[in-house]
């Protein structure tokens, strides 16, 4: 029983990875590689936010906040809602700002 959990751990009971799920997988890493991103993704762990107000508190300029969102949106790595003519992001997977928490935990405990 401890090897068939062990197994569904690591995944290797769910055969070899199809060009879909590398993909997904590769560009989760390259959104988790760019430092914006990760800074802009670990921001929204405490809140919602709006470009304006993540460009304000990253120092950022607009334009580049909103480029970064757009990247992030199409990997489904946030999401957004519209409040009169204000979009407020948040992040929308648990699994990713999971993975992205431990790696920050990882570099501070070194």
């Amino acid at each position: 029983m401890a090897d068939e959990k062990e197994q569904t751990i690591k995944g290797e009971d769910q055969g070899p990875l199809d060009e879909e799920t590398l993909f997904v997988v590769s560009q989760t890493f390259k959104a988790l590689a760019d430092p914006t991103r990760i800074r802009i993704l670990h921001l929204l762990c405490e809140k919602e936010m709006s470009v304006n107000e993540i460009a304000d508190h990253l120092n950022l300029r607009q334009s580049t906040v909103s480029h970064q969102l757009r990247f992030l949106k199409n990997l489904r790595l946030v999401k957004y809602r519209r409040a009169g003519t204000t979009i407020f992001y948040s992040n929308d997977d648990d699994h990713v700002i999971d993975l992205l928490q431990q790696t920050i935990n990882h570099a501070r405990h070194n």
